[in-house]
């Protein structure tokens, strides 16, 4: 392989955890108690999609040309790929169901991966 295929590995990589993460049925879930009153779900949200961003930004960091351009659409479709997950959870997932606050909680992560990257590149 190329060492720039190798390059993409990471990011590639990530959308298959979180896609597999958001796709488990509900049953393989924990049910614990207090993850619902210190809100670890929506940050596990935030965390997925702020790594997902990042390892985006940071693949198509070394191509030429309008970088945070590229940045606030690879942030823009992350945040819609969370809306078509949770989407997917409604319809197709048992046990699962669409939830704003993770919609939420995907676009927040989405936002601080892109100011992440936006200041990265201009250091």
């Amino acid at each position: 392989m190329k060492r720039n295929a190798l390059r993409i590995l990471p990011a590639l990589t990530w959308v298959i955890i979180v896609t597999v993460l958001l796709c488990l049925p509900g049953s393989a879930l924990p049910k614990e108690s207090w993850f619902d009153k210190i809100g670890l779900d929506k940050w596990i949200h935030v965390t997925l999609f702020l790594i997902i961003v990042i390892l985006w930004c940071r693949y198509v960091s070394t191509s030429e040309g309008k970088k945070i351009r590229y940045f606030s659409q690879i942030a823009i479709y992350f945040f819609v790929y969370g809306i078509a997950m949770e989407i997917v959870q409604k319809y197709f997932i048992p046990n699962r169901s669409f939830d704003l606050k993770d919609i939420l909680a995907d676009g927040l992560g989405c936002s601080i991966g892109l100011l992440i990257s936006v200041r990265s590149i201009k250091k």
